[in-house]
């Protein structure tokens, strides 16, 4: 027998459920990625993203190669392509099955149908990217969830009834194989503060559970600290599983935390909330499509504020944390999880632009973006997403500053014109730098917390009342 494992974005060995099922019969392995470097523009994915999965795939095909696998990178420009590029490929070798685990976007499930109303050999389609499989849980009358809380305690008693399935790498199939060095073309922006590679991946994570899973409640949300777990762009190309996560919480725990008050749930949640937002992906289709989750808030009113929005980009908004922040983006392609919810909710509840804007200028810049959690994120902080009550929720950027970056070491890293301010005013700096250095650059708030805050209630407010009429 002769197999095809179709790589996507699980480049693993370990924990890969279509790549141990098509070896776990002794059949020969053959490997295969389909670069598609147009829908990649298309999708408006970064450049530095670009780089790291090139990096990973090179890394990919070494491990491979260790286990007797050849893998082989076909081109075609747009997923519509796909199909025919691989049938003819497979047809021209003899395999007997394709094996490939589920991607969630809606591009990504079509092109999936297509591939197997073309394909005359059976496709074997696995979950490898949830803990819970998508759509296994719903709500007693078999819908999926639309609000996390219940989600996240159907989450938990199926996993603590269950537990979770943990692969280990196949064994090599033959003698190790030579490999050539792969690269993707187009554009690349350097990803080389990320170490690429599996082992990479799994130190990373062993050296957070370690350090900082204990105290990972008390931490994350201060972006001056080294707090956060940084296994994002690992997970958003399935370069690590998040079943990999479950069993490294174990391992240094002895055990799941399963409530809250225990060591290490905080984190465990937040590995709920990713599973969530994919979950909320196949289940509702238009998420992939740039709409609104909640259909009602399509008719909110956005402002078309050109200059805001590029104010917004260039950390120019006169507001110190919400500045640092985007430069932070910028320069390095991540950007803290609290900074992320500040700033989008600057941008959509003090500047009322279009959260669909933020969440694009996100995507095309971080190393770890993901659709599914960058939507999520954006609709949440935006009150359009799957939340009990959003609307009212709206992060004041001088007291979030104040209350996570006191001293404002995170501020001066990013901000060197502020380098010279008091931390009793780093926060709002303006007054204390017009009279200590007249003629600075740094600019005035671009618009009145307050009444911007007013200004976004009024805006679902008049949804209420459209609905009324």
């Amino acid at each position: 027998m002769r197999h095809l494992v179709w790589f996507r974005t699980d480049f693993r060995v370990a924990d890969n459920p279509a790549l141990y099922d098509a070896a776990a019969d002794g059949a020969e392995v053959t490997a295969v990625y389909v670069d598609c470097p147009g829908q990649w523009q298309d999708h408006g994915k970064s450049a530095m993203q670009r780089d790291f999965l090139s990096r990973n795939l090179q890394a990919l095909n070494e491990q491979l190669a260790q286990l007797g696998i050849a893998l082989t990178v076909l081109t075609a420009d747009r997923f519509v392509e796909v199909p025919a590029l691989l049938a003819e490929w497979v047809e021209a070798r003899g395999f007997d099955a394709l094996y490939a685990n589920r991607e969630i976007g809606i591009d990504e499930r079509r092109r999936d149908k297509a591939v197997q109303q073309t394909l005359t050999m059976p496709c074997r389609v696995y979950n490898g990217d949830c803990v819970v499989d998508h759509g296994s849980l719903t709500t007693r009358s078999g819908d999926m969830y639309k609000v996390f809380t219940p989600f996240a305690k159907s989450w938990l008693a199926r996993v603590g009834a269950s537990g979770y399935r943990l692969l280990p790498a196949p064994a090599a199939l033959g003698e190790p194989l030579s490999c050539e060095p792969l690269s993707l073309s187009g554009e690349r922006v350097s990803s080389e503060a990320w170490p690429a590679g599996e082992a990479a991946a799994a130190q990373r994570l062993t050296q957070f559970c370690q350090r900082s899973l204990r105290d990972y409640g008390e931490r994350r949300d201060f972006p001056a600290e080294d707090g956060t777990s940084s296994l994002s762009p690992y997970l958003a190309l399935g370069i690590l599983s998040p079943n990999q996560c479950l069993a490294a919480i174990e391992a240094e725990l002895e055990q799941l935390p399963f409530s809250r008050g225990e060591p290490g749930f905080v984190w465990l949640n937040e590995l709920i909330w990713r599973d969530f937002y994919r979950h909320l992906l196949v289940a509702f289709p238009r998420l992939s499509m740039g709409r609104a989750f909640k259909p009602d808030t399509e008719a909110l009113q956005w402002s078309r504020d050109d200059d805001g929005f590029r104010a917004w980009c260039a950390g120019q908004t006169g507001y110190p944390i919400v500045d640092a922040a985007m430069r932070c983006l910028k320069q390095t392609g991540w950007m803290h999880n609290r900074l992320r919810m500040i700033v989008a909710s600057f941008l959509t509840k003090d500047l009322h632009i279009d959260w669909r804007r933020g969440e694009a200028w996100f995507m095309a810049r971080l190393i770890d973006g993901e659709l599914a959690a960058n939507n999520g994120g954006w609709q949440w902080a935006a009150g359009t997403g799957a939340d009990a009550a959003p609307y009212f929720r709206v992060f004041n950027p001088t007291t979030q500053g104040e209350r996570f970056d006191a001293e404002g070491d995170f501020i001066r890293r990013w901000l060197p014109e502020l380098a010279e301010v008091p931390a009793r005013v780093i926060h709002a700096p303006h007054d204390w730098m017009d009279t200590h250095q007249p003629g600075h650059s740094y600019p005035k708030p671009m618009v009145d917390h307050a009444r911007a805050r007013l200004h976004a209630i009024a805006m679902f407010d008049a949804l209420k009342d459209r609905e009324a009429v």
